[in-house]
């Protein structure tokens, strides 16, 4: 059966050379935040979409070589293309966000912690959940 062609991917954006010592650090930052990424995807309540998101932006200013394989990859890339696109966020990853935020403040609510601490957590939890269901959501 043949393969039907697929869109072709938008380009990568470009930025600005930096001086070499602030390439390097940015360079160990993205790999950092990607393996936090990696982590949260098997971590209940360690934000996934974040650190990649984060990692894009330093690997964008220190390393073309890993900007373009995050752009390209399949899981991580359109993370990256739709927020490139207008800050868009899919409608599965805010359910995803909303249900890991829902089970992390019940899993606050019934252990030890603090009641002021679960309240602040579940206070920002509630903010960053408004503010990510107001993004608008990738073109289908």
């Amino acid at each position: 059966m043949p393969e039907l062609p697929r869109d072709p991917l938008p380009p990568l954006p470009e930025h600005p050379p930096l001086p070499a010592p602030m390439r390097w650090l940015l360079l160990a930052f993205a790999v950092l935040c990607l393996v936090m990424g990696v982590i949260g995807i098997v971590v209940p309540g360690l934000p996934t979409t974040v650190f990649i998101l984060m990692a894009g932006w330093a690997a964008a200013r220190s390393s073309p070589r890993l900007h373009a394989w995050l752009w390209r990859h399949r899981l991580f890339g359109s993370m990256l293309r739709n927020w490139a696109d207008g800050g868009r966020v899919s409608r599965r990853a805010k359910w995803s966000a909303t249900v890991l935020m829902a089970l992390c403040a019940v899993i606050l609510f019934w252990t030890s912690a603090p009641r002021w601490a679960a309240i602040t957590a579940c206070t920002c939890m509630a903010c960053v959940l408004v503010w990510l269901w107001l993004r608008p959501e990738p073109q289908r």
